[in-house]
């Protein structure tokens, strides 16, 4: 382990570190073993690989992203029993990963790291852990994604509600909810999968909505024995059906896209399910969103509109007043009466790497740089932090499609880096300010032409309506972009005091 020396001498560094073991860490592991590089180390906050799907356990918790798609292109013929995975089954997937392919003696649980500091004399990351220990790298991956960080909402007199409060991202399992008055704050893809799972149990539920989301079919089947044989005899299934889901993604990403006929079409589908699940013209109006298809996420499902509509469940409408010591008081003056309030209002998506603070040239901080919004060169390489990448970073995130796709162009981008490092003896890389700029002021244009930058309120943007979070074309496009690394957009520096060639061992 390459930890820094107490009599001032530092052990032989890593060559690569590698922060969290969620799909985006798997993965890079992965590909670093491919190509011939073993002087890694994955550092894990938690006891287990999983990230989001190790800590999201809600009922009715599941990808909305079909699992032949939801899967690395290494191991995408995993026999899922679902056509949509559950929770459990994807992280099952993911420790399965990690033991085919060796990654786990390459991984150290219960190891968060809160800082890292680039030193330009050594060309080398120092990395600070929670429990005090540091560690030295040639090149540091940040693998720690956009939807770890719950976020809660400003509410006044929330801290004087009596009852029970928890985010559906700490779901408190010990709590029942049978025959609760309970109050759902957020209509986002957590609550869409959770109150369809609790509506029939609790006594009573409200929900709050601040604006309502647009609804698309998904046929949550378990693959018959047929299919299940047909694909275990078949491999090749497999790949047409993952061929098939592709396509599908990618025509729906094209109608976010600034194409109108196509964002109309998506459009009139939606509300055809909304009309053809909520038959009540008053509830189907609290349901009807007043902004475009794919400003926020697509919400697939088929249970979400008819749990709305049962006897026990309530739509309030507009924002919450206060909170008392006995419930919620919304717009309307009424206050509901609750045993329960569960939060269903997603992540911190925005706040990329928060709360590790990472300094790169001449101490250079990168949440001072990202403080008017996260950008990155292809989403993966920063301005003034040498030999640092992000996986999931900026503009990386899909309004559809699979993100482990997006993940893979990635990490093969980064290995490639690595091998012309190893191959030319540079000590690390910088991508120049110039072609990020280039970079970003492409992806703002072109996403003013977007659905994401539709006027409604969402995780993809800041505060004042700048998309940080999604890409802004087809998956295919990503991977063009990303095949080879354009050198000459980096700054390639050679220290004659520090090692350039790659570790391998």
């Amino acid at each position: 382990m390459a930890r820094e020396g107490t009599a001032g001498t530092p052990e032989r560094p890593l060559a690569v570190a590698i922060i969290g073991a969620g799909f985006g860490g798997l993965g890079m592991a992965y590909y670093l073993r491919q190509a011939g590089v073993d002087s890694f180390t994955v550092f894990e906050k938690g006891q287990d690989v999983g990230g989001v799907w190790r800590e999201n356990t809600y009922p009715g918790a599941a990808c909305d992203v079909p699992s032949h798609l939801y899967s690395f292109s290494f191991e995408s013929r995993y026999p899922w029993s679902k056509r949509f995975a559950p929770q459990a089954e994807i992280l099952e997937y993911m420790r399965h990963c990690a033991r085919k392919y060796a990654l786990y003696p390459r991984i150290r649980f219960g190891c968060e790291v809160v800082s890292a500091d680039f030193d330009e004399q050594r060309g080398l990351w120092s990395i600070g852990l929670a429990n005090g220990e540091r560690h030295t790298a040639q090149v540091l991956i940040s693998s720690v994604g956009q939807l770890h960080r719950p976020a809660y909402p400003k509410i006044a007199g929330l801290e004087t509600f009596k009852g029970k409060t928890f985010h559906s991202a700490d779901w408190d399992h010990g709590y029942d909810l049978k025959g609760k008055s309970v109050a759902v704050i957020g209509t986002g893809a957590s609550a869409v999968q959770f109150v369809p799972a609790i509506v029939k149990d609790v006594k009573r539920l409200y929900l709050f909505q601040r604006s309502a989301g647009w609804v698309g079919p998904k046929f949550k089947a378990e693959f018959s024995l047929l299919e299940k044989i047909l694909l275990k005899r078949l491999p090749v299934l497999h790949d047409l059906d993952r061929a098939r889901i592709f396509g599908i993604a990618e025509a729906l990403a094209y109608a976010y896209l600034g194409h109108p006929w196509a964002e109309r079409l998506v459009t009139l589908l939606s509300k055809a399910q909304l009309r053809y699940q909520v038959r009540n013209p008053a509830l189907r109006r609290k349901l009807t969103p007043d902004y475009p298809i794919g400003c926020k996420r697509l919400l697939l499902t088929a249970e979400w509109l008819p749990a709305l509509t049962q006897g026990n469940v309530e739509v309030v409408t507009g924002e919450i007043r206060n909170v008392t010591a006995r419930g919620v008081r919304a717009a309307d003056g009424n206050l509901r009466q609750v045993d329960a309030i569960i939060f269903g209002t997603g992540f911190a998506a925005t706040d990329f790497l928060a709360p590790m603070q990472v300094r790169g040239l001449g101490g250079r901080d990168l949440r001072t740089e990202w403080r008017h919004g996260a950008e990155a060169y292809l989403g993966t390489a920063v301005a003034g932090f040498p030999n640092f990448f992000t996986l999931y970073g900026p503009n990386t995130n899909l309004g559809s499609g699979s993100i482990i796709y997006m993940l893979e162009c990635q990490q093969r981008y980064i290995v490639q880096l690595l091998q012309a490092r190893a191959a030319q003896g540079w000590s690390y890389a910088e991508v120049t300010a110039e072609a990020q700029a280039a970079y970003n002021r492409e992806i703002r244009d072109r996403s003013r032409g977007s659905t994401f930058e539709g006027g409604c309120h969402s995780w993809y943007t800041t505060a004042d309506g700048r998309n940080t979070n999604n890409w802004i074309g087809s998956m295919r496009e990503f991977r063009r972009r990303t095949a080879r690394p354009r050198l000459e957009d980096f700054r390639l520096v050679t220290l004659q005091s520090a090692k350039a060639p790659l570790q391998t061992a």
